[in-house]
């Protein structure tokens, strides 16, 4: 395999898959920009499996399971093939290259990510049994804590490891929660009325979820502060920066950002940091 092409073609299929989270990924110096890359495409593949429409839930559950058990190791392409062989024809290139994700991230980093998709694996297994019924603010915890709250977690280790910068555990998972929230809230309509499923607690209203999402935020914000090295700033703060307008877009009854406050965006955040 050519080593110098590699990376690059994990980036092809980050942009193909992942506009939002390619363009701040770029902003990350080399070591940082593959480990993220791949862990995105690692979980994402992962994801393409939980959110599948034609996968039955108890094949997701069972599948998801064995994954993250597969993941607490290294392992071969065949065994992965073995595993989502029963679904593999319905599973898109991202789900079906998981591997070459793996070995595209640096070695240096490559544990912190495997621990972090065993995690989300056993995460959404449990939430694919109980068909993503959210009762409670505990359960709402529990959810976006697997699907993204783990994420921040994953981002702070490999700051650490990378640049030795220490952060807040629980203002890394805010900082996970918040993007994630702010999605949930986008496709609350679409969820319950395609998929029948519900991430909001019962008898919440949406200003309650507005209220959570704005918690989580704020310690994203907090999160920030704490970030001393420019690139993770500026790859922190762009889609906290989206997921800020985009909450203050749906207060006010809107869906999603158009593509110029998109591309405004991008350059606010950019003068921002230069500026700092």
């Amino acid at each position: 395999m050519n080593k110098e092409k590699y990376p690059k073609d994990a980036m092809r299929v980050l942009k193909e898959t992942s506009r939002t989270f390619y363009i701040p990924i770029t902003f990350l110096k080399a070591d940082l920009k593959y480990s993220v890359a791949s862990a995105y495409l690692v979980l994402r593949a992962i994801d393409e499996i939980e959110d599948h429409e034609s996968i039955q839930n108890t094949t997701k559950f069972d599948l998801l399971m064995q994954l993250s058990e597969l993941f607490k190791r290294p392992f071969t392409q065949e065994e992965y093939c073995d595993i989502i062989a029963p679904v593999k024809e319905q599973l898109p290139e991202v789900s079906i290259r998981l591997v070459d994700w793996i070995q595209a991230c640096p070695e240096g980093s490559r544990s912190l990510m495997m621990e972090t998709a065993s995690e989300m694996a056993f995460g959404m297994a449990k939430w694919a049994k109980e068909n993503w019924q959210v009762h409670t603010k505990e359960d709402l915890d529990d959810y976006t804590y697997y699907v993204a709250g783990c994420v921040g977690v994953y981002l702070s280790k490999l700051w650490n490891w990378s640049y030795g910068q220490e952060t807040n555990e629980e203002l890394a998972i805010g900082f996970g929660r918040g993007l994630q929230i702010v999605n949930i809230l986008r496709n609350q309509k679409e969820d319950k009325e395609e998929r029948g499923v519900s991430f909001v607690p019962d008898d919440w209203s949406r200003d309650q979820l507005f209220a959570y999402a704005d918690e989580n935020l704020a310690q994203a914000d907090a999160y920030i502060e704490t970030l001393n090295e420019k690139s993770t700033i500026l790859f922190c703060r762009l889609p906290l920066a989206f997921a800020h307008k985009s909450l203050a877009a749906m207060k006010k009854g809107e869906k999603k950002m158009s593509r110029a406050e998109v591309e405004q965006t991008v350059k606010e955040v950019q003068k921002e940091v230069d500026e700092k």
